[in-house]
């Protein structure tokens, strides 16, 4: 078993602080240097995260030598807000966050030991096989946990669903929230880390971390998010998008998300020219990477035996 980590603080060594985009958006970021590096990990957290949470899979990689680094989206997380009040996550178009990336990547490599590598959770995958395929970063592999390709599987078609978000950005401020957070704002419901992990002690470390720095506290997306989310993943699933991506591709996903789409990550990942899906089925919820032990450890050793193999 791995040593303790205490997940409810910043590690000796991990260096915060803030990276401007070129508009001039403070993005916040966490830097955390290997001892004797084998590689750089990128990893990139999904709607409504901030890097706090991740601390222990941060820690996982840098104890195996590679230089780690991470960063709150723009408009969440410790990098401000776009939306209606202070706890809706908006963006104007999810291009906003590619061109983000894209420039952080080109400056992160310029400092980051090959080989380099992307991990991106959520929205944060979707995001990171987006901008593969525009060509806007170029890792070595790509590490894909619980990827929002689709959201949470229904009845209904995206299309349809796409055009509600539409005619519900058209009726009212695309920034104001696109359903209900809880009686008391920005308090999650009860139920939702039902939906994230099987783990209540790491469920338990995200709401400490909302205490203890109230500018973390993220709510529901806006119906603006809602339509972008959408728009871009729909182009995502068009034809020979995802030909583009030429790098090495590993995905983990469980059957029983009820976030996103387990049946977009199957199609994805058979369009991919190289990829691995990991199948996990009721023992994992969403945030695979937070999960109680057995499945954690186990996605870890995947990632890692995949990872490794990007030097050889």
């Amino acid at each position: 078993m791995p040593a303790p980590f205490d997940r409810r603080s910043i590690p000796e060594g991990a260096v915060e602080g803030l990276w401007k985009a070129a508009d001039g958006q403070a993005i916040r970021r966490i830097d955390w240097a290997g001892s004797a590096p084998r590689g750089s990990v990128l990893f990139l957290g999904g709607r409504a995260d901030f890097y706090e949470k991740y601390l222990e899979a941060l820690a996982h990689w840098q104890g195996r030598g590679w230089n780690v680094t991470s960063f709150d989206w723009r408009g969440q997380g410790g990098s401000g807000r776009l939306g209606f009040d202070p706890y809706t996550g908006h963006i104007d178009d999810y291009a906003t966050w590619v061109a983000d990336l894209g420039a952080f990547w080109r400056e992160w490599c310029a400092g980051a030991p090959r080989p380099r590598i992307v991990i991106g959770h959520s929205m944060g995958g979707h995001l990171a096989l987006r901008a593969a395929a525009e060509g806007v970063i170029d890792p070595a592999r790509l590490v894909l946990c619980a990827p929002m390709l689709g959201l949470r599987d229904g009845n209904m078609p995206d299309g349809l669903l796409h055009w509600v978000a539409k005619a519900m950005c058209r009726i009212g401020d695309p920034r104001r929230p696109a359903w209900k957070w809880s009686e008391k704002p920005g308090q999650p419901p009860e139920s939702r880390g039902d939906l994230l992990t099987h783990d209540p002690e790491r469920y338990a470390d995200e709401l400490w971390w909302r205490a203890a720095r109230p500018e973390l506290v993220m709510g529901p997306g806006s119906w603006g998010w809602v339509e972008r989310a959408y728009a871009s993943m729909r182009w995502l699933a068009h034809a020979g998008v995802l030909a583009r991506v030429r790098q090495p591709v590993l995905i983990l996903a469980t059957e029983r998300d009820q976030l996103v789409s387990f049946k977009a990550i199957v199609r994805a990942a058979q369009r991919l020219p190289a990829c691995e899906l990991v199948r996990h089925g009721e023992e994992a919820r969403h945030e695979i990477l937070r999960e109680a032990d057995p499945v954690r450890l186990a996605a870890l050793a995947r990632i890692d035996a995949f990872i490794d193999g990007a030097g050889v």
